[in-house]
């Protein structure tokens, strides 16, 4: 049996394309292998979106080109979508390239390269992946759900639209389909994921279907919570909140990239509303769901960023209470408008703009999480003794430990938080 491993590198979204060509391997009767020093074939799910994730997939495709078991490689994702045509020449070492489009095609691909094949199989943008099988990582209580692929936006720094193509919404029945095929198979939670999660819909039903999709996807039998990301927040309507303050497995969190808070530098961004009207946003979901949290990220040293800028910035953060925040150095994109903007800020500047705002969000995260303490929440687990609560999305938020609960990964157990273990993660104790 042919033995192949897969290497996700990258986003969510850049999961769930790995965990469809695992489904395409196993459903093949591929062996899949979790060592690549095990594996005839390696395939490589790369990121594109900025040069650090460029250069991470560049040095895990020639470090595997160097392994003494001399896989073959197959690089997928968003850098053959980008790069095929430059990297067919520069890197030898790849017997692949192929896009997302071309995952349905995974076992035809992976027996052309056995044979000694080159293989260049990147299909345009619009070329969406269909009606997959999925593999999903065994004990893993929660899973990803993409809603649409591309995006509309155009912001003056991202790469997205240019790699992925335009908008384009799943169908709401494929959509839930694939929910219930994931609660089938013990997923607890599901994670709405795209590019614009508050855009679904408009592309294809000519009006925004976000609130309806949440109401089917949270009544699936099994699903215990049903989690929003990425929503664009000059899209939030009242009958999105009506269905986020109603609808108990839609669980009160929010992820809102707000990107900015000066105006001057939303503008060159190109991202619409300002701080104002994004403080403005947090207080309507507040007043509905007084229990939501919201996380945001912004970037940091975008060009023409002068310290006053960044000073709203930090401002805003102090009356935001943003529960949950990330931080990026604003990085130059090729084929960006933001890339050749002037104003361009020094890399030494733009890491001390991110630590400092940091260092301001640090306190204000831990007031936020010192006003949980003492108070009983449901828990998913997700290994022994530790899981995440409703506030906690996966991989980004803090844990939860809860020491001597031997219940397995899926439980929902109830527990007391008792104290911060440090100022993202909690220490809880198990109600009996």
């Amino acid at each position: 049996m042919i033995r192949v491993a897969v290497i996700t590198l990258g986003c969510p979204k850049n999961q769930i394309e790995s965990e469809y060509m695992l489904g395409i391997l196993e459903k093949n009767h591929l062996e899949v292998v979790s060592d690549p020093r095990q594996a005839e074939v390696v395939i490589i799910n790369t990121c594109s979106f900025i040069t650090a994730a460029r250069e991470e997939a560049l040095d895990t495709i020639l470090e595997l080109a160097r392994a003494a078991n001399h896989p073959r490689l197959i690089v997928a994702g968003c850098l053959a979508q980008q790069y095929a045509s430059e990297l067919w020449q520069e890197l030898p070492e790849a017997a692949a390239f192929i896009g997302p489009g071309a995952t349905g095609r995974l076992p035809e691909i992976i027996n052309r390269v056995l044979k000694g094949e080159r293989v260049l199989d990147v299909p345009g943008p619009e070329m969406i992946t269909g009606e997959l099988p999925r593999l999903i990582e065994d004990g893993k209580p929660f899973a990803y759900l993409k809603i649409a692929e591309g995006c509309n936006n155009r912001c003056t720094y991202c790469t997205i639209p240019s790699i992925k193509g335009p908008y384009r919404s799943r169908p709401l029945e494929k959509v839930v389909a694939e929910a219930v095929s994931l609660a089938a198979r013990g997923i607890k939670e599901l994670v709405l994921v795209a590019q614009d999660t508050t855009a679904y819909g408009l592309d294809c039903y000519g009006e925004y279907r976000l609130p309806e999709l949440l109401r089917r996807l949270a009544r699936i039998e099994g699903i215990e919570w049903v989690r929003l990301l990425y929503a664009y927040p000059t899209r939030i309507t009242p009958e999105l909140i009506e269905v986020m303050a109603t609808e108990p497995g839609v669980v009160p969190y929010l992820d809102l990239p707000l990107q900015h808070a000066s105006e001057g530098v939303l503008r060159r961004m190109g991202r619409p509303g300002t701080g104002a009207a994004g403080l403005r946003a947090i207080e309507s979901l507040r007043r509905a769901i007084p229990e939501i949290t919201i996380r945001s990220t912004f970037i940091v040293g975008f060009p023409g960023e002068e310290e006053e800028d960044f000073q709203i910035l930090l401002d805003f953060l102090t009356d935001a209470r943003l529960d949950w925040v990330g931080a990026f150095k604003f990085s130059p994109e090729e084929g960006t408008i933001a890339a050749s903007l002037p104003g361009q800020v020094p890399e030494e500047v733009k890491e001390e703009r991110y630590q400092r705002l940091m260092l301001h969000q640090q306190s204000i995260t831990r007031a936020c999480n010192e006003g949980w303490l003492g108070r009983e929440v449901q828990v998913l687990k997700e290994g022994p003794e530790v899981g995440r609560s409703m506030r906690q999305a996966p991989e980004v938020d803090g844990v939860v430990y809860v020491k001597g609960d031997p219940s397995p990964a899926g439980s929902m157990v109830t527990v007391k938080l008792t104290q911060l273990y440090n100022i993202y993660d909690f220490l809880g104790e198990i109600k009996l």
